[in-house]
């Protein structure tokens, strides 16, 4: 039996953009297409094979200690967008806000899809999720210089529907419109996954 299982759902590339430079701002600019090496988008300031380790992880390592890079890549979806604009009472949710890479739609419940699940493209250009990404205080500025007065609800709205980090597993070229197939761990759930969050509250 493989490790990984290729299932039905499928996802539509519906919008991709990259951020040249995440110390100046946080919005990503729009694209019609993404070259993917190992390390990433190159021309994005998330790529490379390693980056220095951060709040997310300060239970693991020392900030700023040298990690494989998990996140070269922010996939949400179109629907889990949708739910957030609608909770914070706004029309669209423009996903340049929140500095995404990619948007795709079609799979549901897609920001809980399993870690060490695969997003493969038709060409077979592979995206390898690291685990769900969770919601920060740090889009608020970029959406109230859009909408002004809507920043502060973006977390709470967000919760859940935050999308997933990845990274390449296969280089290749990801395009508007081109679909990708979800491949999932053939694992069950840890069955002492509650006890593991009990200890640690």
């Amino acid at each position: 039996m493989p490790a990984l299982i290729p299932t039905d759902f499928t996802a539509k590339i519906v919008w991709l953009g990259h951020n040249a430079d995440r110390d100046a701002a946080l919005a990503t600019t729009p694209l019609t297409e993404m070259p993917l090496t190992f390390g990433g988008h190159d021309a994005e300031s998330r790529a490379g094979l390693t980056r220095p380790s951060d709040s997310r992880v300060l239970s693991q390592y020392k900030r700023g200690t040298p990690i494989r890079n998990t996140r070269q890549l922010s996939v949400v979806s179109a629907e889990d967008l949708a739910a957030i604009a609608a909770d914070m009472g706004l029309e669209a949710f423009d996903p340049s806000w929140i500095g995404a890479s990619m948007v795709v739609q079609g799979i549901p419940d897609f920001t809980h899809i399993p870690p060490s699940s695969r997003l493969q493209g038709t060409s077979g250009t592979t995206l390898t999720v690291d685990m769900e990404n969770r919601p920060c205080t740090l889009p608020a500025p970029v959406i109230n210089a859009a909408r002004p007065g809507f920043g502060k609800a973006f977390k709470p709205a967000a919760a859940g529907r935050r999308g997933v980090t990845a990274w390449v597993e296969r280089e290749g070229t990801l395009r508007l419109g081109e679909t990708l197939r979800l491949h999932i761990p053939d694992q069950p759930v840890w069955t002492h996954l509650e006890a593991a969050r009990a200890a640690r509250s």
